[in-house]
């Protein structure tokens, strides 16, 4: 009988777990039902990804377009095909710059490997695209070798710029001691005691222009390297303000710098003269001809949908006969000291001079529309600056803030020099919904699973191995504490952070102070402290899944073979050890490369867990070699042992043996599915999610995370509810319950009664149901039921 009351809870059990299995995957449709419906509600019309063709992008409501395009779509050309010259071919040319030729100097000479010539790929006045005749260097001459014939400027100034441009023209090729050379050799050419032809100056603005396409890194080194007495990007920035108030009212456009001139002789003196210079968008990062605007004899800025950079210097207490304006496209040649730079933002410079040496009197108004990808990021803060000669880096003294409205940033300055408006932006992070129904469900479940398991395993150690009830115990108190850590801390609390609109929209409206960098993040230790024992606590849970493993191994495998000596003690240094060595070491190197802003180095700002990509992507990431690593090779070694098991152990009939004929088709199932879990081989689901198909990953997503969310459930039911002890002991607790039940005297209601009776009478009522819950009978209830011995024992694996 109590065989049978057993073999009833067994069935009473699996309906549960069937009920169970049921809702949650219930839970799982019904959510993929809500959210497809709430994106198709949500969704919104939008640019598509075509709109941009050849390579462009689409960015604050226009498309950015590559080099060799231009137009709104990016579907005009704007280069120059390939072209033979004499000896000399060339490939596509953008418009507006040189291109370098495919023959290079011969590696018997000091220029090996630069090119050889090089040829202008013009844009003439009426916007016409036409290549200009090849310019040959010589491939005996290097950049060093220019810097000493500085002094033959004054009679070769022409021949000089000309040999710097080419050797610049390769930006591949341009290296940190090739940039100071450089700047030297063309900040010479314009010095005006050097007497070098306007032509010559001319060709030296082309070779600034090449030298600001060089990566920020050689620039930075070349800075590094560069001598405090002398300081050749603050030489060649002063120079180039004295050019630019020579040239009459000429304009020189290059694609990273536009020099322009404007002649005040001829106003009159007796009135206020204002200069009002202009930058105006364009579909490319480069400026061309005509994408400058010079007016003369106005009173105010005047910014419009088309400005991106406006100036007005007003001139009206001072005795200037000229005045001045150069625009860089980057701020390269302004290496800063105290402002760093970590996003790729391109942030444009804009001088503004006089012809006198003393140019008090005058003043600027500036506005600046600063370009960045306002989807990710916001604004959170700007000063307006300008370059300070005398130091080498920004200042803010004589500097003000004019507010800002419609994008545009509004500075005022008491003095003339080089102008910029440093900006730190806050990143729109995307922080994630508070865990979904299937997912709180799964982890309750599961929190409740292991808790049970534990107790259970503890409570009856002594029917079974120490180092069996120790691996499975310690399994369970890892994954009960990673479950805890991801319901209650993987959140970040940033997420609740509220700004006020006068924080977001006008930052800093009032103080115009100095920036250190150009982004913000709000540090959370807190996350960062979840984000390293989640990251500790889930590594010991796969360390227990492949100490587990082991252990069968031995068990099941090697069964004529005893345990190694201290068992328990050498496993313990592994699973709780290794991963605290693992997690240490990783917080160490990232906190020594990043130094104190380490924390998103390490984690996510989304969530609390491992950044998915380093500074140099993926591949330098530590969820790459700090958890997917290891994962992984743990995963490998269980399902080589569960393939073993498998196939040597569950599954293998031995004709000899009357055992291996009497194990039933279910029980091989449930004890296949016993080890797949504690091996945790369901975690290759992670792999299937990594798939670029959206559709794809969502599926499996939504699969990893009804079986691993719900693995401590599975644990409690395939080691725990399927074992003899606990089904013994759980029909003591229910006859108990049931004759505790039946000694209460009602009242003379006998409603209970009959619900009781018509209950039983409906199962009854089904003679295939009725063999399964004679537990329901009233007289069964009552009896006294007394397990066998051999239902005590544990028949776990």
């Amino acid at each position: 009988m109590a065989s049978c009351r057993a073999c009833d809870l067994k069935v009473l059990v699996a309906i549960v777990c069937g009920l169970l299995t049921t809702i949650v995957l219930g839970l799982g449709i019904w959510t993929t039902v809500i959210r497809i419906q709430k994106e198709l509600s949500t969704s919104s019309p939008s640019i598509p990804m075509e709109f941009c063709r050849n390579g462009g992008t689409w960015e604050n409501g226009r498309c950015i377009c590559p080099d060799f395009w231009k137009g709104w779509r990016c579907t005009i050309a704007n280069f120059c095909e390939n072209s033979t010259y004499g000896i000399f071919t060339f490939d596509r040319i953008p418009a507006g710059k040189y291109g370098p030729s495919r023959q290079r100097c011969d590696k018997d000479t000091l220029n090996e490997g630069n090119p050889r010539a090089t040829r202008l790929c013009n844009i003439t006045m009426y916007g016409e695209i036409k290549l200009e005749n090849v310019t040959i260097g010589n491939c005996n001459q290097t950049l060093e070798a220019l810097e000493d014939q500085i002094g033959n400027i004054s009679t070769q100034s022409l021949n000089i710029s000309n040999e710097a441009r080419i050797l610049t023209s390769d930006v591949n090729r341009i290296t940190p001691e090739g940039v100071i050379s450089a700047t030297k050799v063309v900040g010479e050419i314009f010095n005006p005691e050097r007497n070098a032809t306007l032509e010559a100056k001319e060709i030296a603005v082309t070779t600034v222009s090449q030298l600001l396409d060089a990566g920020e890194g050689v620039f930075q080194e070349a800075a590094a390297a560069g001598t405090d007495d002398v300081n050749t990007f603050a030489m060649l920035v002063k120079q180039m303000e004295i050019y630019s108030t020579s040239l009459g009212n000429k304009t020189v456009v290059e694609p990273n710098v536009a020099v322009q001139s404007v002649d005040l002789s001829s106003e009159s003196t007796g009135h206020s003269t204002s200069v009002r210079f202009s930058v105006k968008k364009g579909s490319s990062d480069s400026l061309i001809p005509g994408s400058t605007v010079v007016e003369r004899d106005v009173e105010a800025l005047n910014p419009n949908g088309q400005t991106e950079l406006q100036i007005l210097l007003n001139t009206s207490t001072s005795n200037t006969t000229a005045c001045g304006f150069v625009v860089y496209q980057n701020n390269k040649l302004f290496q800063s000291k105290t402002f760093n730079t970590k996003s790729d933002f391109s942030q444009k410079i804009i001088s503004g001079s006089t012809n006198e040496n003393n140019s008090q009197g005058a003043s600027v108004d500036i506005v600046f529309n600063p370009k960045y990808n306002q989807k990710e990021f916001q604004l959170h803060s700007y000063a307006c600056v300008y370059w300070n000669l005398s130091t080498k880096d920004w200042d803010t003294r004589g500097c003000y803030k004019n507010g800002n409205a419609d994008d545009f940033l509004y500075c005022h300055c008491n003095h003339t020099t080089n102008f910029a408006v440093l900006m730190s932006f806050k990143k729109n992070y995307k922080y994630p919904e508070s865990l979904n129904i299937l997912s709180s469900v799964g982890c309750a479940l599961s929190i409740t699973g292991l808790v049970l398991t534990i107790i259970f395993q503890i409570a009856t150690r002594n029917v079974r191995k120490t180092s069996v009830t120790w691996v499975l115990v310690s399994l369970c108190v890892s994954m009960l504490i990673f479950n805890l850590l991801f319901v209650f801390g993987i959140e970040n609390s940033n997420k609740n952070l509220k700004e006020s609109d006068s924080d977001t929209n006008k930052p800093d409206s009032n103080r115009n102070e100095m920036l250190t960098q150009d982004t913000v993040y709000i540090p959370n230790p807190k996350c960062t402290v979840v984000a390293a024992l989640l990251h500790y606590f889930l590594l010991v849970t796969f360390s227990w899944t492949g100490l587990s493993a082991a252990q069968l191994y031995f068990l099941l495998i090697r069964t004529m073979r005893p345990l190694p000596q201290r068992f328990i003690l050498f496993i313990s240094l592994i699973g709780w050890g290794v991963p605290a060595i693992v997690v240490v070491v990783t917080v160490g190197i990232i906190f020594s490369q990043s130094g104190s802003q380490w924390e998103l180095d390490y984690r996510q700002e989304e969530i609390c867990w491992l950044a998915v990509s380093g500074k140099n992507g993926l591949i330098t990431s530590s969820l790459l070699w700090s958890f997917i690593m290891p994962i992984t090779i743990i995963l490998i070694n269980n399902i080589v042992i569960f393939i073993i098991i498998i196939v040597k152990v569950i599954w293998k009939t031995n004709q000899n043996l009357t055992s291996t004929k009497k194990v039933s088709f279910l029980k091989k199932i449930l004890s296949t599915l016993s080890i797949t879990v504690v091996f945790g081989v369901t975690w290759i689901l992670a792999y299937f999610m990594l798939i670029g198909n959206d559709d794809v990953r969502e599926i499996f997503s939504y699969m990893f995370c009804l079986f691993n969310t719900t693995q401590g459930l599975q644990i409690f039911i395939l080691y725990t509810v399927k074992t003899k002890i606990f089904q013994s002991e759980a029909s003591k607790v229910l006859k108990s319950l049931s004759e505790s039940t039946g000694r209460v005297k009602l009242l003379p209601s006998v409603t209970p009664l009959r619900l009781r009776l018509r209950m039983y009478n409906l199962l009854t009522s089904f003679p295939a149901l009725n063999e399964r819950f004679t537990l329901l009978e009233p007289s069964v209830i009552m009896e006294e039921m007394t397990p066998s011995e051999s239902d005590q024992a544990d028949s776990s694996i």
